[in-house]
């Protein structure tokens, strides 16, 4: 009888390892050069949050999410920051903070434009789908093979780790927003004389602002998921007192680590979700959606934007 054993003749595992290795040993300057901005940006950060005094960052993050949330997320980020301290892992948060903040720093850079381009190609997308896929489904245990052959060990790597786990669903919610722009506001922006530039900048771009920043929020979860995972690697903050935890058979300090990182995935979820809340017909510009982020909301009385108006033109039509 066969026996599905004896079907087994493609040595797959040798044929990855190998090309792994080729990787690794010709390959490495390029892994070098894409290292190296990483770990300026993340070493900057990291030295930022640890050099700013605790009351200092509680005020910092109160006022930043009161100006771009509301009162309550503010009072929550104070909150949730104070009983980090308390529970005496201080360091160990502002390390996964700017672990977390690099990521997401890296992924808006790349998955933005990445989305952007597929949402306007269908051949981009033809290729772009797939790996989207792939990327998705893929155990977050098995980037850990390949990142530390090629980048080695620690901070770094699993930085690079996390920014490839966390992308791609900010490049789905990218190509997803600006797909949704209804075709009658994109004729009306035409009508009005857009070029492609323009009708990017100053119609599509604004409408799926609040659908690419929901690409933010769950690119922020699944960044706060991976850097536990990164723990295994070497990777320092909230992860490796989990793993030391679990590795000491020290229950209490598993949790208090559990705890932290919990505490920071529903802080930085609130913000982002909050950001998400908003009306596309309460949108100006592209650019001035991202001013926003820096002066806050916009005044009442100030012009109509042009999104509004290609809007108000299709209902008029």
């Amino acid at each position: 009888m066969l026996n599905a054993d004896q079907l087994a003749v493609f040595p797959f595992d040798q044929w990855i390892q190998e090309g792994v290795q080729w990787m690794a040993l010709h390959m490495r300057p390029l892994f070098l050069v894409i290292k190296w901005p990483v770990e300026r940006l993340l070493t900057f950060n990291d030295s930022v949050f640890h050099a700013a005094p605790f009351p200092v960052m509680v005020v910092i993050a109160f006022l930043l999410c009161w100006r771009l949330a509301s009162l309550g997320v503010a009072a929550f980020s104070a909150v949730v920051f104070v009983v980090i301290a308390m529970l005496g892992v201080w360091g160990e948060a502002m390390t996964t903070l700017s672990l977390i903040m690099t990521a997401i720093l890296f992924c808006a850079l790349i998955g933005i434009p990445i989305g952007i381009w597929s949402a306007r190609s269908e051949r981009a997308w033809l290729v772009v789908r797939p790996v989207l896929d792939i990327m998705q489904t893929t155990p977050t245990f098995v980037y850990l093979v390949p990142v530390v052959m090629l980048f080695g060990v620690g901070n770094v790597p699993g930085e690079v780790a996390v920014v490839t786990a966390a992308m791609p669903p900010l490049i789905r919610f990218t190509h997803l927003g600006i797909r949704m722009v209804e075709h009658e506001i994109v004729e009306a922006g035409l009508a009005f004389g857009a070029d492609k530039r323009q009708l990017l900048w100053e119609v599509q771009l604004p409408l799926a602002v609040p659908t690419i920043l929901g690409g933010l929020n769950q690119t922020v979860l699944t960044a706060m998921v991976m850097s536990v995972v990164v723990a295994m690697i070497g990777a320092e903050g909230l992860g490796l007192v989990v793993l030391q935890g679990l590795g000491r058979l020290d229950v209490g300090r598993a949790a208090v680590g559990g705890i932290a990182i919990v505490l920071l995935a529903m802080m930085l979820d609130r913000f982002t979700q909050k950001l998400a809340r908003t009306k596309p017909r309460d949108q100006q510009t592209f650019r001035a959606v991202i001013s926003r982020l820096f002066r806050g909301e916009r005044r009442a009385g100030a012009e109509v934007p042009p999104t509004a108006r290609a809007a108000d033109a299709r209902e008029a039509l």
